[in-house]
Formats: structure tokens, sequence, C-alpha cells
């Protein structure tokens, strides 16, 4: 018969020894997801410096600094549907220390590109929103449009007669453009422009009669009594503009654009990570200061889960390829 005898004293001592080198292997590990971030993060911006994103960029990453205790780094890198800043985010390991900042322009870019080098739903994972700000539909104050109605009716009487101003085909505020006409059946014309001044000029001078843009380029000719807003295009009014009715209030059932920006991060970075930096993009969203600043440039800051924000992007993603597809916009 086979009697049963306890394990050596040899065999005994290696299975502790393993088991103390697995609890140190994993110690470091679970140290360093601990202390993230160790070293300096990279923010990559596919906007150039100075504009409304590199602005809110650069007070979210300052907060963050302050209050992770590492340097948040924006690095601008423009080019034509974020291409440039989405393939440098995707060079660089998966491990928390280099960020994508993406908009609502993201997801204009999947549907109008023939080909667009990445995927945002499945490169990517997003970390949390950074703010949501609406655009102005604006005319000139000596303008015989008082409100959103005028406009409205005008188009109906006299079809053809408006011209809507917006930039370079495939923008944001030029595909907000094309769904106001859709959805409100105005036969006007929109001519595009290739920079937000030239908008302003061609408006000044009575080329074109109203014109959509962000807040933050009408915001000095609003304020000089140049321009006067008729509506804005978020579902509710902007906080900004808080006497301006919006276009679903003004006539137009419906209507709604709301763009964004946020945080995202290449697929494969630690789950945990992206908790930490939600928790940390949330905290410093509500601080009052950070709020202030970003409604100075007519951004309502706030965070999201990255369910949410994941939600809003193939919201966004459907929206505008019907939009491009209905306005027979070429693709890129």
């Amino acid at each position: 018969m086979f009697s049963f005898r306890p394990a050596s004293a040899f065999i005994m001592r290696r299975i502790f020894a393993l088991s103390l080198a697995a609890v140190a292997c994993a110690l470091p590990c679970a140290s360093a997801q601990a202390a993230y971030p160790d070293r300096p993060v990279r923010v990559i911006l596919p906007f150039g410096p100075g504009g409304v994103a590199d602005i809110t960029a650069r007070l979210v990453a300052q907060s963050l600094s302050e209050k992770l205790g590492q340097n948040f780094v924006i690095e601008n890198m423009p080019g034509a549907g974020g291409i440039a800043a989405a393939r440098a985010a995707l060079s660089a390991p998966a491990d928390g220390y280099t960020l994508a900042f993406f908009s609502n322009g993201t997801a204009i870019s999947v549907p109008l590109f023939q080909t667009l080098p990445f995927d945002p739903l499945k490169q990517f994972v997003p970390v949390s929103a950074l703010g949501y700000f609406d655009l102005v539909f604006a005319t000139a104050a000596n303008s015989d449009f008082h409100t959103f109605g005028d406009v409205l009716k005008t188009a109906h009487d006299k079809p053809g007669t408006i011209n809507l101003g917006s930039i370079v085909v495939g923008s944001t505020q030029n595909l907000t453009a094309e769904l106001f006409k859709s959805m409100s059946g105005a036969d006007i014309v929109i001519v595009p422009f290739r920079t937000s001044p030239d908008e302003l000029v061609a408006l000044l001078r009575g080329d074109i009669q109203i014109e959509v843009e962000f807040y933050a380029a009408l915001k000095p000719s609003l304020q000089s009594g140049q321009v006067r807003a008729l509506a804005t295009s978020g579902p509710r009014r902007s906080p900004e503009l808080p006497d301006v009715p919006t276009a679903a209030e003004s006539g137009v059932a419906g209507f709604d654009v709301t763009s964004w920006n946020a945080l995202y991060a290449p697929a494969g970075v630690p789950s945990d990570l992206v908790v930490k930096l939600n928790g940390a993009l949330r905290d410093v969203l509500a601080d009052p200061a950070l709020k202030k600043a970003a409604l100075d440039l007519g951004i309502d800051a706030k965070g999201s889960t990255p369910a949410e924000m994941d939600a809003r992007m193939r919201s966004d993603i459907d929206k505008w390829t019907k939009v491009i597809a209905s306005a027979k916009i070429p693709k890129q």
C-alpha cells in the first residue's frame, strides 16, 4: 500500500517563496495604478492654438494638473478630420499618459470622409465630456429681421431671397445651416466662407442676411451692437444669451444642435485609470471659477459618465450621417 507523506520541507519552502514572489510582482503594478499619474500626461488636440477648443482644453488641463499633481500638457496637431491628432494618440501606449481631445467634429468626420483612418468608437474609449455649447443664428443690427420668425416668414413668402452664411462645407456651422434648411423647409441659399471673420464682413455689408456661428466668434460683435442674435441652436436657452429664444421655440420644432468637447483615451487603457480620470474631471468641471471662465467662451462646462459620452458620439454620428446624405455633400 501507498502511504501519504506530508510534502517535504524543501517543497514547502519553494511554494512559500513562489507565493512571495507573486505578491511582490503584483505590488508594484497595483502601486503604479494607484499612483497614476506619476509623470506628465499628453492631451493631443486636433485644433491650432488660440481657438475656443484650445483655450478650453488649457483651462481643464491646468485644473487637472493641480488636482492630480502632474502636468497635463496640451499638444496642438491641427488637420482635416482630426486625423493627425488621432494617429498620434494611437501610436502611444494605451497607458493613460496620452489622451485625445474629441469634439462633435469627430462625429461629423465619420460620415464625411470617404476613408477615415481611425475609428473613434472602436479604437478609443470615452473618459468624459468637458463641455457643451450652442450655435447662434444672428443678423446685422440694421437688419429688418428682429426675430427668427421674421426669417421663416420671409423664406416662405420670398423664397430664395435669404442668404445664410456659414464657414466651410462640412463644418459644424455649415451642417447646422443644412439641418435648419431641411427641418424648417425654408427656401434659403447657404453660402460657405473660408473663415468666421470673412463671414462676419459679408453679414455687415449685406451680402448675407443671417449667419450661424459659435457664440465665442460672435461675442465681440454682439457686445458692440453690430450684430443681433435671433436664436440659438440647442434644446434650451443658452446661459450666455438667456433672453434669446431657441430655434425650436421660434418655429422649428425639434431643432437641436449642441456641440461638445470631450476627452478620450486609446482603447486598452486600464479601466481603473479611466475611472480615476473621470472622477477628477467631473470634480474640476464643477468648480465655479472654471465654469465661469468657460461660460465667458459660451461653453457650459460639464462632465459625463463614459457611457453618456459614448451615447452622445453614436447619436451625433447617426444625425450627421443623415444631414450629409440629405444635403448631398460629397465625401472628402
